[in-house]
């Protein structure tokens, strides 16, 4: 019986070599290379787009979009430190920008930018998720946002 468990540990671990040595030639980064007949399509935009990236000739751009909004107040005395102090307190907890605001009478605190209601929808959710407390206070609005071109 011990025969037939170290025969099944010494198998065990000879296919676990062989799988990182399978890994390992999966992701070099010049596998297309030796693979001859392999084509990669993609539309010609991504190049494009690539080429202005690394040439640094994209620039950031207004278009019309949304945002989250998790803060508004118009109470001059307190709105403003609070909307500060909740943009320090997700700044770096959330993977989206935080956009502080001040459009007379109102502090709001926004977040994101995204094109479609959809992307705002499914980010207010995972926000929520996170940060239950702002549940009564977080809309998805239209609001002017920044995207590279």
């Amino acid at each position: 019986m011990k025969r037939i468990v170290v025969i099944f540990c010494i198998a065990f671990a000879a296919v676990q070599v062989w799988a990182n040595d399978s890994l390992r030639v999966a992701l070099s980064p010049n596998l297309l290379d030796s693979m001859p007949g392999v084509e990669v399509l993609q539309d010609s935009a991504v190049g494009i787009l690539l080429q202005a990236a690394m040439q640094g000739k994209m620039e950031l751009v207004e278009i019309d979009g949304y945002r989250v909004q998790i803060y508004s107040s118009n109470q001059q005395q307190a709105a403003k430190s609070e909307a500060l102090d909740l943009e320090s307190k997700i700044k770096d907890k959330i993977d989206q920008t935080v956009y502080v605001l001040y459009m007379p009478p109102f502090w709001k605190v926004r977040l994101g930018d995204f094109r479609t209601y959809e992307e705002a929808k499914v980010y207010k959710k995972i926000f929520v998720d996170q940060f239950p407390e702002v549940t009564g206070d977080t809309y998805i609005v239209r609001d002017k946002i920044q995207v590279l071109q």
